[in-house]
């Protein structure tokens, strides 16, 4: 296959499945009238851990910005690696507080 088939043949695909995802995302009038509460509590335990999953992303992103505003670079010099980061911690807290807490400490 040529590359502007595959990208054709990927581009159906993707219609095809946002298409399937729209029409059972909207239940019949019937349905929805028998949606009982634990669909809606299951549905509120999904939104709440998802909102938890994008703080915590949100929270790391912004330390690894922290980082590399402070000459932390990941894609460079991994021979000096934990180096590297500490370096980029002592100018990120230059109060001598100690590391930075990673974001995937509890």
């Amino acid at each position: 296959m040529t590359c502007r088939q595959l990208k054709a043949l990927a581009l159906g695909v993707t219609c095809s499945l946002f298409l399937l995802s729209v029409a059972q995302a909207q239940p019949a009038s019937d349905q929805a009238s028998t949606m009982d509460s634990s669909n809606t509590s299951k549905q509120a335990q999904k939104a709440t851990k998802k909102a938890e999953r994008k703080a915590h992303r949100e929270k790391k992103n912004a330390e690894l910005k922290k980082l590399e505003n402070n000459g932390y670079n990941p894609s460079g010099d991994q021979l000096r690696y934990p180096q590297n980061v500490q370096n980029a911690e002592k100018k990120a807290n230059p109060q001598g507080t100690g590391a930075a807490v990673p974001a995937s400490a509890p």
